[in-house]
């Protein structure tokens, strides 16, 4: 579940495992640009875009959410 609040920005840190994932999607999407210092900026673009939606379109956020969590589901994931 997520959790949409005022110091969202503070409640998630970018983590090594996020950089090692991000680096590795990059790797397949993207070559040219796989590096951690690219990988590290994704993240951060994401995290700054999603904050955003959070506090301007907060039902975005829970359609997305829904979205998201219905993939996983369907792929056979928790």
């Amino acid at each position: 579940m997520w959790y949409i609040e005022e110091d969202m920005e503070e409640q998630y840190e970018i983590s090594e495992k996020d950089i090692e994932s991000a680096l590795r999607w990059l790797k397949v999407n993207d070559p040219e640009n796989a590096t951690r210092e690219k990988a590290v900026a994704l993240l951060k673009d994401l995290k700054a875009g999603f904050r955003g939606i959070a506090h301007n379109n907060p039902d975005k956020l829970l359609e997305l959410q829904q979205e998201l969590d219905s993939n996983t589901n369907n792929n056979g994931h928790n």
